[in-house]
């Protein structure tokens, strides 16, 4: 790079305690003092601006100043970028590296560390560079080791190190690492844990305080001006949740304990320990908000199974599979007694159950309906594929010479297998939700367990006869199996729905879309007989 006649300047400070930064020779102020007076010194440089991470660690680049500093230059504003020392700019040896060598030279910025007399435009960067870079990250490796071991020390005397306690409690203004009673968020604590003794649910809680316009936890301490962020929140959400309510009648913190160690932090970032004994528990470090014996009623409560009343069998065929069209939260089941005293069932959008109008609508479905809709949609289809068997045998040569939509029955099989893995997994989320209950759960992976079982001997089958005759491998595609033999359908059960079904989706116009796991295959074998891509719902 040739030297210009003036260059825009940034102007970039970095301090982090985790990094073994000093005080007193690193501090903010030094570095801007170091900095000003070189650019006194200097007529080609003119500050552009000064860009600050304050307590933002070096191993890594992401850093809300650095990054505002990078925009600045894809924008063209800056030319220039000068640090009091590489350790400032970063600990990182690769992504120091890129930056220096690669990045800036292609953005035709010129770089000055003023303590190791690095100046782009005046001179290639010093062969020992990449050991200062590779120095920096080590010594931070070496503090960051120090700094956890530091941490531990303090969280085993019961301080608490954290930047925000949780919600019922505040740092005490004569000491940080000690907290006391925040009475108004106190007092919505000793309620939750009243509620839930009383017999309400825990997204019946979030519903009563959502109903009364209390604050969430992270919105409370953004209404009291804490500079809070809650990482496993979505952006859209400031209400009460089932989650929120189920941590706190699970925490500790409520009866004296300081509860800490539940994360570690490294320099690969922050990393849950799920083993809670594991975790650094501290008894009777603060004032309890909730006294032992309410808190042993809760826990006795929460020790407890829930069931949910169904029809005769307790199960839902169409677990995990129903979808609200709208807001992609699954479907809930409810039911109400009729005047016989059996009972009806349907289903309505997760969201609109949980919190209400506000958030979504209703979508609401009956058991019934959709069991005939799926009932007479699937009897259409074979119907239409009654002589299938004729038609695969006359173009069974074409169809194993090419693929069928693209795809081999070998690859259908195993994506085919890749769902029901997934579904597999996803049915566990759905009672983690409490979507479903225990016995459901059980049940359910019972049934994907077969079917994955089914899959993969139908994958080795169709491995070891690749290369026999294509007649005998066509009637291998488990969707042709299937319906072939099927014939016509009278009631629907688990098995057909996990084999035929990929998606449901229910709209609030009375419409339902079908995904089945042979969409393409069956519009490309009648494109113009049948359309499954919409149905209209029947209630």
């Amino acid at each position: 790079m040739k030297l210009k006649d003036l260059f825009n300047c940034a102007v970039y400070i970095r301090l982090s305690r985790e990094d073994g930064d000093k005080a007193e020779s690193d501090s903010i102020g030094n570095q801007r003092k170091l900095i000003a007076q070189y650019m006194n010194s200097r007529d080609d440089l003119l500050l552009y601006d000064t860009y600050i991470d304050d307590g933002f660690t070096g191993t890594n680049f992401k850093r809300p100043s650095f990054q505002r500093m990078i925009a600045d230059i894809e924008n063209g504003n800056i030319n220039c970028v000068i640090v009091k020392d590489l350790s400032r700019f970063g600990r990182d040896y690769i992504e120091t590296g890129r930056y220096l060598e690669r990045y800036f030279p292609d953005h035709d910025i010129r770089f000055i560390s003023i303590s190791d007399n690095i100046d782009s435009a005046i001179q290639v960067y010093d062969m020992l560079m990449p050991i200062k870079n590779l120095f920096n990250e080590q010594y931070a490796r070496d503090i960051s080791k120090k700094v956890y071991a530091s941490v531990q020390t303090k969280q085993k005397a019961g301080d608490f190190i954290g930047a925000f306690p949780s919600y019922g409690y505040k740092k005490s203004p004569l000491n940080k690492n000690r907290l006391i009673v925040d009475e108004e968020a106190a007092a919505v604590v000793r309620r939750i844990f009243a509620l839930y003794i009383e017999g309400h649910g825990k997204q019946g809680i979030a519903r009563i305080l959502n109903e009364d316009g209390i604050p969430c936890p992270s919105e409370y301490k953004r209404l009291h001006g804490d500079n809070y962020t809650n990482c496993n929140r979505l952006s859209s959400t400031s209400y009460w949740t089932y989650s929120t309510i189920k941590s706190m009648l699970h925490n500790e913190i409520y009866i004296g304990n300081m509860v800490q160690g539940k994360k570690h932090q490294s320099m690969k970032g922050r990393q849950r320990i799920r083993d809670k004994q594991d975790w650094i528990i501290v008894p009777n470090t603060h004032e309890a908000i909730i006294d032992m014996d309410i808190w042993n009623k809760v826990q006795t409560l929460l020790g407890k199974q829930h069931k949910d009343i169904d029809l005769v069998t307790n199960r839902n065929i169409f677990a995990g599979f129903l979808k609200c069209g709208d807001c992609g939260r699954s479907l809930m089941k409810t039911s109400w007694k009729l005047s016989d005293n059996s009972f009806a069932y349907a289903f309505k959008c997760g969201t609109y159950k949980r919190n209400g109008k506000k958030f979504c609508t209703p979508h609401t479905i009956s058991y019934h309906a959709l069991e005939q809709i799926i009932l007479n949609d699937l009897n259409i289809i074979i119907q239409n594929i009654e002589n299938l068997q004729e038609l695969v045998e006359s173009q069974q040569q074409e169809l194993y010479r090419t693929q069928i939509s693209g795809i081999t029955v070998l690859e259908r099989l195993e994506t085919e297998l890749s769902k029901i893995k997934r579904l597999k997994k996803s049915v566990y989320e759905d009672y983690k939700e409490n979507l479903i209950s225990r016995e459901e759960l059980i049940e359910y992976r019972a049934d994907y367990q077969q079917q994955e079982e089914r899959l993969t001997r139908q994958i080795e089958a169709q491995k070891r006869q690749n290369d026999s005759a294509p007649e005998q491998n066509i009637f291998r595609n488990p969707w042709i199996t299937r319906l072939l033999n099927l014939k016509e359908l009278k009631e629907l059960d688990r098995n057909i729905v996990v084999e035929m079904i990929d998606e449901i989706l229910v709209y609030e116009n009375h419409k339902i879309k079908i995904r089945y796991h042979f969409t393409d295959e069956l519009k490309n074998l009648f494109p113009e007989s049948y359309n499954i891509q919409e149905k209209e719902q029947v209630i």
